[in-house]
């Protein structure tokens, strides 16, 4: 059964879970800062997006996937990682004026795609499904809870990290600093990777 004390559990897990540093708040954070808020919208829909259809599939069965097969668990981490090495190598060099051509903001279908390698969006779908999921419920109610609830509680908490990268985007003119700022994003994506493949 759904109460108000389960509710405000799973607010004050979703939040805490997405509000704090991981793949996609390094990424939406390096986003702001080279795009902006307004070009960033699309990525920042995308993430609850994908991240919706994620803990609906896991809360229908799919975390068994997991336990009968957690190999493939790390095959999903060593594929973030590399995206995000990827992402790292890609942020330098890239908010010089002359690059903003062949670049652009992910879109919402990659942003969406994304959350199945991201090993954090497993992670909060995996321990929704164990802990938050109201199991006397109708399955369909439940779900649509354990959902709902995830897009209402993302978006704002995503929203913060983009709103962040865009205000530096605002006040930094200097070039020097802005080549500090790439190497720092570039090296937080980096860490981020080599934390993911080693828990």
């Amino acid at each position: 059964m759904i109460d108000l004390k389960l509710f405000l559990a799973l607010i004050s897990f979703y939040f805490v879970m997405f509000v704090t540093p991981g793949p996609n708040n390094a990424m939406l954070t390096a986003s702001g800062i080279k795009f902006g808020f307004r070009r960033t919208l699309p990525h920042l829909i995308g993430i609850p997006s994908g991240h919706i259809v994620q803990i609906a599939l896991v809360c229908l069965g799919l975390g068994k996937i997991f336990q009968i097969y957690p190999q493939i668990q790390e095959i999903l981490k060593y594929i973030c990682a590399i995206y995000l090495l990827y992402l790292g190598y890609k942020i330098i060099g890239s908010f010089n004026e002359h690059n903003k051509d062949s670049s652009r903001p992910l879109k919402l279908y990659e942003a969406s795609f994304f959350q199945f390698v991201n090993p954090k969006a497993w992670t909060i779908a995996t321990m929704v499904a164990s802990g938050f999921f109201p199991r006397d419920e109708n399955l369909i109610i439940a779900i649509l809870f354990t959902t709902i609830t995830a897009a209402l509680v993302c978006f704002p908490s995503i929203c913060l990290w983009a709103l962040f990268g865009s205000s530096i985007r605002l006040l930094i003119k200097n070039i020097k600093i802005k080549k500090i700022i790439e190497y720092l994003l570039a090296f937080l994506l980096f860490i981020t990777a080599i934390i993911i493949v080693i828990n």
